[in-house]
């Protein structure tokens, strides 16, 4: 019999999260006066045991006992050699996955969504917001606060609420209150809906909307979180990349290709970010972060200073975007609908350590059908968009003639997700579309006149 799975004991899980900040030189976040942002600027919405995270240059963080406790529910994650795929695919490359759907709300943002519930809970805590694009997120951090006894509430993108109804109830069974957004709950919320009544709605809406109600409580007991972008997010998410070193020595191998959805980065980030040490000091190593054509944030956006929200509540960030005020089409990967990339991904972009790929929307799931017929799982639609550029590198392999292994990231499963897989079988899906370069330019000009970022160089 085949050695599908490979397995780490209990005891063999992470006990640090690597930080690249360390390895890499960034731009700082700027405030609204064009200076570097303070620690003491930041507490109103993230506490500040966060805050020290966010900003730390060291290599090695400790990951807490009692976020090691609630990891251990379904950590470490197996990694899978998918021979199935590799057999229909008649490709000499050998593929492995890491399997981030086992987590109880089936994705990869409960290895975040637990240690922020955590710090805020030591620091006293009573309630976070946050916002959600696919539901996966909001579901997370629903999951971790009824871990640590704090009351959540979620600012769910309106497309995604209205296409994915059992998310909302996965936050409601764990004590989660989730709204759409826009709402009437927020000064930022009932703007937009001013604006366009009839809008789907926008991550960058949503964590305006969230960010106001954190700030905006009197009580000084609520704080905001957000899934993806940040340093201390993608910090936490390493445990993914961590546990594959290991599981990829146990059988004697070592990627040659690298591959992850990215939206907003995290996912890519917590597989990718250890294997981008190994590329930093010398291995040839290819890291592909792959997008939707519908929302290209690294492959057609510029590299520029930009808001994380609609509304500008958060301060100047060094990213790709494609301008705050960008309202990408209503594709069913919602947590790949995001204007801005995470800093760290998009300074590796910049420096030519990661190289971005786009998928449309057809190609992601006719991948992901044809991940469910070979090894039986069905992926989420963001990790169709993993998928689909794993295809394309079997292929080139076996056209080549070459033995490559390749290694992607499984970041959740698609099982709320059926109603776009029914569209797409029943022929009713449609392509993403082909963003006219006039859009992305009117969408670009909400950054007009801010700074630039400094090129930098990726060894600290």
């Amino acid at each position: 019999m085949k050695k599908r799975q490979i397995f780490l004991n209990q005891d063999e899980m992470p006990r640090q999260w690597y930080n690249i900040l360390s390895d890499i030189k960034m731009n700082p976040p700027l405030g609204p006066n064009g200076n570097p942002v303070t620690p003491e600027q930041l507490a109103p919405v993230f506490p500040m045991n966060l805050i020290e995270q966010e900003v730390s240059t060291e290599r090695w963080i400790d990951i807490p006992e009692e976020v090691l406790d609630v990891y251990s529910i379904w950590r470490p994650a197996p990694m899978v050699r998918a021979y199935n795929l590799e057999k229909a695919l008649g490709t000499p490359a050998r593929i492995y996955f890491k399997n981030e759907s086992i987590s109880p709300p089936g994705s990869h943002k409960p290895n975040t969504a637990v240690p922020q519930a955590y710090y805020n809970k030591v620091f006293g805590i009573e309630k976070m917001t946050t916002e959600t694009g696919a539901g996966q997120w909001g579901s997370a951090l629903s999951f971790a606060c009824s871990h640590f006894g704090v009351e959540c509430k979620v600012f769910m993108v309106r497309i995604s609420f209205d296409q994915k109804p059992y998310r909302k109830t996965m936050m409601a069974a764990w004590g989660g209150n989730c709204v759409p957004s826009p709402s009437m709950d927020t000064r930022a919320g009932r703007e937009a809906l001013e604006k366009d009544p009839n809008t789907p709605g926008t991550l960058g809406i949503a964590i305006s909307e969230a960010i106001e109600a954190a700030v905006g409580d009197e009580s000084g007991k609520t704080r905001y979180s957000l899934g993806s972008v940040l340093n201390h997010v993608m910090l936490h998410q390493t445990v993914i990349g961590l546990e594959a070193r290991k599981q990829m020595e146990k059988v004697g191998e070592y990627p040659d290709i690298i591959i992850g959805c990215a939206g907003g980065g995290s996912n890519f980030a917590g597989l990718a970010f250890p294997f981008v040490l190994d590329k930093i000091n010398g291995k040839d190593i290819a890291i592909y972060p792959v997008e939707p054509a519908g929302c290209p944030t690294l492959t057609r956006a510029p590299f520029v200073y930009d808001h994380g929200d609609t509304a500008r509540y958060t301060p100047l960030l060094p990213m790709h975007s494609l301008g705050h005020a960008f309202v990408p089409p209503p594709i069913h990967s919602g947590g790949l609908r995001y204007h801005g990339m995470a800093p760290t991904v998009s300074q590796l972009v910049n420096e030519g350590i990661c190289e971005p790929r786009s998928v449309t929307q057809g190609k992601a799931y006719a991948a992901g059908v044809l991940l469910a017929r070979t090894e039986g799982i069905i992926p989420a639609p963001e990790t169709n968009h993993a998928l689909a550029a794993v295809v394309e590198e079997a292929v080139r392999a076996r056209e080549e003639g070459k033995e490559k292994v390749i290694l992607f990231n499984w970041s959740g499963h698609g099982l709320l997700d059926l109603g776009a897989y029914e569209a797409y079988l029943s022929g009713n899906l449609k392509e993403d579309i082909d963003l006219p370069d006039t859009l992305l330019t009117e969408a670009g000009e909400v950054y007009a006149g801010n700074p630039k970022p400094g090129k930098l160089s990726s060894r600290r």
